[in-house]
């Protein structure tokens, strides 16, 4: 005989597998330092390669003005304003993301608790419908 509430839970279950429950089982899998630390290498090498993209940009459409003034300009204070840009930007970025990947993986560990305790309910009406 079918039993309707363990229909609905199977099919609530389902569902989230097949939608966000294979994201938060890919960051379930990780302990918490190792995925926000694995996140937060990967914002900094987007931040620099960005911040690279951008500096180029900004090169090409002043060249002309870069140009003129590459023999006037002291490159040391340059080099030193463009590394101080870059470590604040870098930073701010990284803060973000840091934000960002812990909210990101205590709201997929909170899902995934749900889900559990979904497994364990359907477990027990598997037992109770054993015993009957």
């Amino acid at each position: 005989m079918l039993n309707e509430e363990r229909i609905r839970l199977m099919t609530k279950m389902a569902a989230y597998e097949e939608n966000e429950g294979r994201h938060n089982m890919a960051i379930g899998n990780y302990f918490r330092s190792d995925y926000i630390s694995l996140q937060m290498i990967k914002s900094v090498l987007s931040a620099t390669l960005v911040f690279a993209i951008v500096l180029g940009i900004f090169a090409f459409y002043h060249f002309e003005t870069v140009m003129k003034e590459i023999y006037q300009v002291d490159l040391l204070e340059t080099g030193k304003k463009f590394l101080l840009a870059y470590v604040i930007f870098t930073g701010i970025y990284t803060v973000i993301s840091y934000l960002v990947y812990s909210y990101r993986y205590n709201r997929a560990r909170k899902s995934l608790k749900k889900y559990y305790s979904h497994l364990q309910e359907l477990s027990e009406l598997y037992e109770d419908d054993a015993r009957r």
